[in-house]
């Protein structure tokens, strides 16, 4: 059975860190690109960060570019999405998403809330 569980969401004064982590299990964890996704009220799911499968290569959204790091422990079947310097408009609840690099599938996190304000 396949699971994404995402943890470290909550509420962080402006300014602020967390740190999110994902578990995963149930698929060779190593053989999927991991993407973290956020999506805020009314706001369409957006792309915050991505790492390939071997942790090689990272991409990221323009707005969390210098603030925040993805990483991968492919030992542990988790990444973690570092998120610093936080402001408001990062609120949102932040999805967890793996995709394989062979056949494109993906699988979803139930997600977590970040709340950042004073």
């Amino acid at each position: 059975q396949v699971q994404l569980v995402e943890s470290g969401g909550g509420l962080v004064q402006p300014g602020g860190s967390l740190r999110l982590s994902c578990a995963a299990s149930g698929f060779t964890f190593s053989r999927y690109t991991m993407n973290w996704y956020r999506q805020a009220p009314g706001k369409e799911r957006e792309l915050v960060a991505a790492i390939a499968s071997a942790g090689s290569s990272t991409n990221y959204a323009d707005s969390v570019k210098g603030r925040f790091t993805i990483s991968r422990d492919n030992a542990k079947n988790t990444v973690y999405l570092q998120m610093n310097s936080l402001k408001p408009e990062d609120t949102a609840v932040y999805y967890c998403n793996a995709v394989s690099v062979t056949t494109l599938y993906g699988y979803w996190g139930q997600g977590t809330q970040v709340t950042v304000s004073s």
